[in-house]
């Protein structure tokens, strides 16, 4: 199948076990971090609680997280790096860019046809954090981001989808986004995607585990895309009885095979910091799939097959970078 790129090199995608594929270590703001620091917020404490979090997730069988802190969300992958050495689990990081409507000024100048010129930077970034590594690291991105949310595909969100539709064809590494479920605007992603020459197996449309329409869950995965059933936890968005609920109706017609399972949750968000969480949504946690989610899947008639393939077998497939167009 490939090697996958981690935290810590490269690793065979067929080793990467229980793979948690949509979740985030740090979420933060850096300028606010700075001028704005949030009360719950230490650096120390936050490495400690990330340590002891993975170590809990390798007791209880999960192998790989895959975090997708990009731009836009506070990305740092130095500190991130630390949390991946002292951690058995191996940590797979993102490229991309977090925008629901408009990028930095510093894009509006910058690339072709602009007022400054130049290649453009957003393909740049992309091409260089997965060939060469983020930040000098040299940590290389095993994965792209990209969202769209209730604003729908405006101008610069279009833009970053281009990027990384350029970025992925001349790597070969897989494409996930953010969606607005409510919107049903995974459409529009795999429409334009597609459109650009992406591979629909090679996307997974992300946050599909809000909606439980099942015609909508259904047409993604018919076009070929795999679902992001990747919000368990957030139960002030949707109880994750019904989230369950959703997943079976759609194993029983068969979609094991296109679906992945994880939580979009972190150690640490200043969005929403750990007390909120604790307080509101207890539940919210990378721990929660292996204690209490596939249980609840099991009892209510899953198979150890079909829970197999969304958290190990479709995750490698899709971390497993295809080999670029050219050289096929």
């Amino acid at each position: 199948m490939g090697e996958v790129q981690t935290f810590r090199g490269p690793v065979p995608a067929e080793d990467l076990g229980t793979t948690l594929i949509h979740e985030h270590v740090f979420v933060g703001h850096p300028e606010l971090d700075l001028n704005l620091p949030h009360p719950e917020w230490s650096e120390r404490r936050a490495v400690e609680d990330a340590v002891a979090g993975l170590e809990q997730l390798w007791d209880l069988g999960v192998r790989t997280v895959v975090d997708l802190t990009v731009l836009g969300l506070g990305r740092d992958v130095a500190r991130v790096a630390e949390v991946a050495r002292r951690t058995r689990v191996h940590l797979v990081a993102a490229t991309g860019y977090y925008t629901a409507d408009v990028l930095p000024a510093y894009f509006h100048t910058h690339g072709p046809g602009r007022l400054v010129g130049g290649p453009d930077p957003l393909v740049e970034l992309f091409l260089r954090d997965i060939q060469e590594g983020i930040a000098g690291t040299g940590i290389r991105a095993a994965m792209l981001k990209v969202v769209t949310d209730e604003q729908g595909i405006t101008e610069d969100v279009g833009r970053v989808l281009e990027a990384a539709a350029t970025a992925h064809l001349a790597t070969g590494v897989p494409i996930t986004t953010h969606t607005h479920a409510a919107s049903r605007n995974g459409r529009e992603q795999l429409a334009l995607l597609v459109g650009l020459g992406v591979d629909p197996g090679r996307l997974v449309i992300g946050h599909c585990g809000d909606s439980e329409d099942l015609d909508y869950l259904r047409e993604l995965m018919d076009a070929g895309a795999t679902i992001g059933m990747d919000r368990f936890g957030m139960e002030h968005v949707l109880p994750d009885e019904r989230r369950v609920a959703t997943v079976l109706a759609l194993l029983q017609e068969g979609y094991a095979d296109r679906m992945v399972l994880s939580h979009d949750a972190a150690f640490f968000s200043r969005v929403t910091p750990p007390s909120w969480r604790a307080a509101h949504v207890p539940n919210w946690h990378m721990a929660n799939l292996p204690r209490r989610v596939v249980p609840m899947l099991l009892a209510g008639g899953a198979t150890e097959d079909q829970v197999r393939r969304m958290t190990v077998a479709n995750p490698a497939r899709l971390l497993a970078p295809a080999l670029p167009a050219e050289g096929r």
